[in-house]
């Protein structure tokens, strides 16, 4: 009954066997090998981007962050969520390879509005030199809350940041649920809706440690070249990266792990449902936040249940007290399981 992450469910076999078939022989070193020359072909004709710039790297983190230091200046400021993964788990890594640009906080939940992100550009840049200048806006899809942002809100919250010239990078870490949870293409969730770098999600959906970052723009390429080797996360033996890459893509594998982690997270939310749990926010991908009393949470983690309180403690007084856990569902999820973590909440 393992909930806490899809950081933490095993690989898909078939990234595996990729692997273990790349190990095989000599191959080109630093992302001159054959593999990546499938990826970046693969990629461009997933987003109908056929000049596009993809590499590859590690993290996630670092795909945001090298992303985001290529699209913003030292003395710029980023907007994003306050709940945004730049802000809240990357150690400061945006400000740290950005070469010390801010980040300013867009108010509200998961989700900007054009309004507020509007309010929040225009108060910036308004000090001359002796305040941050305005940079990109980084958006989350899924947010770090489950929800996902339909084509019409990517459209107008990019609208507003053209309307200041500036550029737009997705956190795509879970892209591929965004995606088949919209039912849309690559190109209409991100250039076709004003996006103009992504961060790619692999090591979430079934990969070992991968991410893609996609400039639709070629003109950033050069500099994230240089930013990702000075940076220490060009990888010599590249072809590690490629080959789970590559697998991950064929045959439509990266779509059909993502629909089973969202059909795993609905199976999961519909059981909450029927057992009047609250759930937070609407579960439109693989992440559901349901508020249960105390006392079903100790049985739940008593039992074997692995996940993490998203709010309250679990030390206190009132059994009956609602804590909000966080749920997350990977592509390996186990229907017995889940049926079996829903009988525990009585």
């Amino acid at each position: 009954m393992y909930f806490a992450s899809d950081n933490a469910g095993p690989a898909l076999p078939e990234v595996m066997a990729a692997l273990a078939d790349c190990n095989r022989d000599y191959a080109p070193a630093y992302g001159a090998d054959a593999l990546m020359d499938e990826v970046r072909a693969e990629l461009r004709r997933l987003f109908e981007a056929p000049e596009a710039a993809v590499y590859l790297v590690a993290t996630g983190t670092a795909a945001n962050a090298l992303a985001l230091a290529s699209l913003a200046r030292p003395f710029d400021t980023i907007f994003c969520t306050p709940v945004a993964h730049i802000h809240q788990d990357e150690c400061n890594a945006p400000e740290f390879f950005t070469g010390g640009a801010k980040l300013t906080l867009v108010p509200g939940g998961d989700k900007m509005t054009p309004e507020r992100l509007r309010a929040a550009i225009a108060a910036e840049e308004t000090r001359g030199v002796h305040g941050p200048q305005r940079g990109p806006v980084s958006l989350t899809q899924v947010t770090e809350c489950g929800t996902v942002y339909s084509l019409e809100e990517l459209a107008a919250l990019s609208a507003v940041a053209r309307d200041f010239g500036l550029p737009v990078h997705m956190d795509g870490a879970r892209f591929a649920n965004a995606l088949v949870a919209l039912d849309c293409s690559p190109a209409e969730m991100t250039w076709k809706s004003g996006i103009d770098a992504l961060s790619f999600g692999g090591t979430k959906n079934g990969c070992l440690g991968v991410e893609a970052v996609i400039f639709f723009d070629p003109a950033r390429a050069r500099e994230f070249e240089l930013r990702r080797k000075r940076g220490a996360h060009l990888f010599s033996k590249h072809r590690y990266l490629s080959a789970q890459m590559a697998a991950y893509l064929r045959d439509g594998l990266w779509l059909d792990a993502a629909r089973r982690a969202n059909a795993a997270g609905a199976r999961l939310a519909e059981g909450l449902r029927a057992a009047d749990a609250g759930l937070a926010y609407p579960v439109q991908a693989n992440m559901v936040f349901a508020a249960l009393p105390r006392a079903t949470h100790h049985r739940l983690i008593q039992a074997g249940a692995q996940y993490h309180l998203w709010e309250g403690a679990l030390e206190g007084s009132d059994p009956d007290e609602r804590l909000t856990a966080r749920l997350v569902c990977d592509w390996s999820a186990r229907a017995a399981e889940t049926d079996r973590f829903l009988a525990l909440l009585g």
